[in-house]
This record gives structure tokens, C-alpha cells and sequence, in this order.
């Protein structure tokens, strides 16, 4: 069965970046780190790739140099069960990063994440259109999503 592994590149970061994710993640952890040998293209024994898994899901860091950079036409997402969980993500992954609209934000290596909780899909996907534009409204509006404010807005008539 073949397997999709998602490989962020990085300049030098890699390993700073794996280690980070996984401090935030449960069920996370470093799985092997790969080193440059006397071929290059990059100083030998340096970190070259670092696989890792955040909570099961198979990632690889490679240091690959500064000739490609992240932007927000790929992101990572996290589902949240409530606002706990989207609080904890959000302040773990934007610091030293940016907070961007609509849950999305961008942590300190430049990785667009969104950070969701389990109750915006479903009240987008309310069967009344009303209920579910007022909430696309409210969504709108927010940079870190607010549960409770989605919620009012879909209950307001």
C-alpha cells in the first residue's frame, strides 16, 4: 500500500522546525535524522533530513537551502475538537510567527497552518442557508476562530 508523506523544505531549519512540531503535538516524535556526507551539496554531518510524526501522521524536514521558500498555497490543518484545543494550537504555532485571517496563521519557519475547530464545518454545512452565511459572516471577521461566537451567530435570528 503506498503512502503520502508530506517533505517541508527548509533552509537550515529542519530539525529546529521537527523538534518544535513534535513539543506540540501529542503522540509525536522524532524518528530519524539523516546527515550530509563528503559528497554535499551541503557541510558534511550536517542535518539533512528529519522524519518525524505529529499525533501518527509520517512528516520529513529536509534542509534543502534557501532557494524555496513556504506560502499559503499549501497548509497543514488541524482539526480541533473545541476551543481549548484551538487556543493551545494557536498560541503554540503562531508564536514568533503571524496570525493571519480565518484561523489561518503562520508559524516562525513560514508553515500556513488552520487551525479548526470540529464545530465551523459543521455549522457551515447547515442545512439553513441563513444560519450558515450569518456564521461564514462571523468567520470572516476573526483572525483565531471563536467557537462560542460562531455559535451566536448562527442562533442570532
Amino acid at each position: 500500500m503506498p503512502t503520502v508523506t508530506p517533505n517541508l523544505w527548509f533552509d537550515t531549519e529542519g530539525e529546529e522546525a521537527a523538534t518544535f512540531y513534535t513539543s506540540i503535538f501529542p503522540n509525536s516524535r522524532i524518528t530519524e535524522i539523516a546527515r550530509y556526507g563528503s559528497a554535499g551539496p551541503r557541510p558534511e554531518g550536517s542535518v539533512m533530513t528529519v522524519a518525524f510524526e505529529l499525533d501518527g501522521q509520517a512528516f520529513i524536514a529536509l534542509n534543502g537551502g534557501p532557494q524555496f521558500t513556504f506560502n499559503e498555497a499549501i497548509s497543514l490543518q488541524v482539526s480541533c475538537s473545541g476551543q481549548d484545543e484551538v487556543d493551545r494550537f494557536w498560541t503554540s504555532l503562531s508564536e514568533g510567527g503571524e496570525e493571519g485571517p480565518c484561523g489561518w496563521l503562520k508559524d516562525r519557519f513560514g508553515v500556513s497552518w488552520q487551525i479548526i475547530p470540529s464545530a465551523l464545518p459543521r455549522l457551515l454545512a447547515d442545512p439553513d442557508r441563513e444560519r450558515s452565511q450569518r456564521v461564514m459572516a462571523a468567520m470572516l471577521k476573526m483572525k483565531k476562530i471563536e467557537v462560542e461566537e460562531l455559535e451566536r451567530a448562527a442562533a442570532a435570528a
